[in-house]
């Protein structure tokens, strides 16, 4: 049987959460991956049930209190993202505060995460209008390849071919239903391979035809902004491979 990326990252999900729900059947306490992946679990679970969004994310609040986890767990896992396909299309799901009912241990606390200094952002090498057309809210997370975002979202996807959100690591931008705003955008860094997301690149993101190939599929598949390049529509060019907007 042949998995998809983003199928395989689901069963080891799965998996994981299952770990954590027989060791917590056993009465022992969970540590920060067995935690993560069953509050995680619960969220796709929920969507893969037909509940919304919102109901989801608070039934995932509610699977652990303080006595099911090691202590400082509640202090490392303070958001958990999971992205879920619900019956209206694939949502972003944010747990904030997941473990029901904890108390902060202090930055003084043995084994507390204290953060260092901050670190500069780099300047934006695009900056993007979007628009999201969707009734619920759409959230899109720093690292993520904003070019394979939710197709509601009505931006250049051309512009954003190679590109992430120009803000701090972990955090992420959230558009209301039916709102708008500006964005910047900077190149993903490293080795430039794009893998799951969307299933829209899934290789090297510089490959000779990749972008031209991420628009049809985009096109295709209905993404808003997405228009295959050179294809003599507004808003289309043929720009050399590797560059940007």
């Amino acid at each position: 049987m042949r998995l998809t990326p983003t199928e395989r990252d689901r069963l080891l999900l799965r998996s994981a959460a299952e770990l954590a729900r027989a060791r917590r059947a056993r009465g022992l306490r969970l540590n920060v991956p067995e935690a993560t992946a069953l509050i995680a679990d619960t969220v796709c679970e929920a969507a893969r049930d037909g509940k919304r969004l919102a109901e989801a994310i608070e039934e995932a609040r509610g699977v652990l209190g303080p006595d099911d986890v090691l202590p400082g767990v509640a202090d490392v896992v303070t958001e958990v993202h999971v992205e879920a396909v619900f019956d209206d299309g694939s949502r972003l799901a944010v747990v904030s505060s997941p473990v029901r009912g904890a108390v902060p241990l202090g930055d003084d606390a043995p084994g507390a995460v204290v953060p260092g200094p901050g670190v500069p952002q780099p300047e934006p090498a695009v900056h993007l209008h979007v628009r999201n057309t969707a009734a619920v809210p759409v959230s899109v997370t720093s690292h993520f390849h904003f070019f394979e975002a939710n197709p509601r979202l009505d931006f250049d996807r051309a512009a954003a071919y190679g590109m992430r959100l120009c803000v701090p690591a972990g955090s992420s931008v959230r558009f209301d239903p039916h709102g708008e705003g500006d964005v910047g955008l900077v190149p993903i860094g490293g080795d430039r391979i794009a893998i799951g997301f969307a299933g829209l690149v899934d290789g090297p993101l510089d490959a000779p035809g990749a972008r031209q190939e991420a628009l049809r599929r985009a096109a295709a598949c209905g993404y808003l902004g997405a228009t295959p390049a050179g294809d003599g529509r507004p808003g289309t060019t043929d720009r050399p491979e590797g560059t940007t907007a």
